[in-house]
Order: C-alpha cells, then sequence, then structure tokens
C-alpha cells in the first residue's frame, strides 16, 4: 500500500491592490494552523517521502511551517499545481508512483475534487477542505491514480 496525503494551504491574507494572487502570504491564523497541521501529520508518523507544492507563497509558507514539525523531506516546486483540475493533480501524482508517501500541497477546489475522485469515484462527492486541511488516501502500491482507486483513510482540518 502507499500514500497520497493531500494538503491545502492555510488561511491566507488577502491580496492587497496590486498584489498578484501568487505572492499573498499566510495570515497569522494561517500559520497557526500550518503549524497545527504539521504537528499532526508528525504525531501519526506520517512523514512523506517526497513532496510537490504549489509555488503560491501561502503553499510554501503551509510547507515551511510543516517542515518545522516533520522535518526535512525532498521536495520540489511545481507550477502546475497551482490552479490545477483534479485530472492534473492526478496525472502529477501518478507520475511519482515510486514514492510510498506523497505530499501534495495545493489549492481547491483541486484538491477536494481529487480527494472525492479517488474515494468514491465522482468528483461532484466532496464536502469541501478548509484550509489546512488534510485528506489521507490509502491505495494499493501499483495502483495507478484513478476514480474509486483509494480509501480516505484520515481526515484533518484545524
Amino acid at each position: 500500500m502507499r500514500e497520497l496525503i493531500l494538503l491545502r494551504h492555510a488561511h491566507a491574507e488577502p491580496a492587497s491592490t496590486g498584489q498578484a494572487d501568487l505572492d499573498r502570504p499566510l495570515s497569522p491564523e494561517g500559520l497557526a494552523e500550518a503549524e497545527a497541521a504539521g504537528r499532526w501529520l508528525a504525531e501519526r508518523g506520517l512523514v512523506p517521502d517526497c513532496v510537490l507544492c504549489s509555488p503560491a507563497r501561502r503553499t510554501r509558507e503551509t510547507l515551511e511551517a510543516v517542515l518545522g514539525a516533520i522535518g526535512y523531506v525532498e521536495q520540489r516546486l511545481d507550477d502546475a499545481i497551482y490552479e490545477a483540475t483534479s485530472g492534473t493533480l492526478a496525472a502529477l501524482a501518478d507520475s511519482h508512483r515510486d514514492a510510498e508517501r506523497l505530499l501534495l500541497v495545493g489549492h481547491n477546489p483541486g484538491l477536494e475534487h481529487l480527494a472525492a475522485l479517488m474515494h468514491s469515484g465522482q468528483s461532484g462527492d466532496y464536502r469541501g477542505m478548509p484550509p489546512g486541511g488534510i485528506a489521507v488516501l490509502t491505495l494499493p502500491a501499483d495502483a495507478a491514480i484513478e476514480p474509486g482507486v483509494a480509501t480516505l483513510s484520515a481526515f484533518w482540518w484545524p
């Protein structure tokens, strides 16, 4: 079995006048949420082998806070995660099948649609993934990322 962990960035500040969406930082509340997410992962031994993170500032800051709790792991920024659909995220995760535990740090609605699609087979069947929320999906080691292939083994939010 292998695991795919989906982490939505924590609460971010609203964009200031002229500020690009990619440059929005975490709010103080968001920083506390990201630190709590890291503690939750560490307490459960859910340390990933590899992390793929959106290049947005809020996702990078979320990941930095999480790494403060779980320690350093192999990580990479991937432009495809920003504004990604569930299909894009599925293809990206599938291209990293060699990782026993892969963490994707990104945005909604792509993350929540991917979680629903992998668990229930339908991307419209989701309850939402709040800022700082984590979905842990378990799937067979050799399985392709596809609808209905995974079990939602844990769901947490701050």
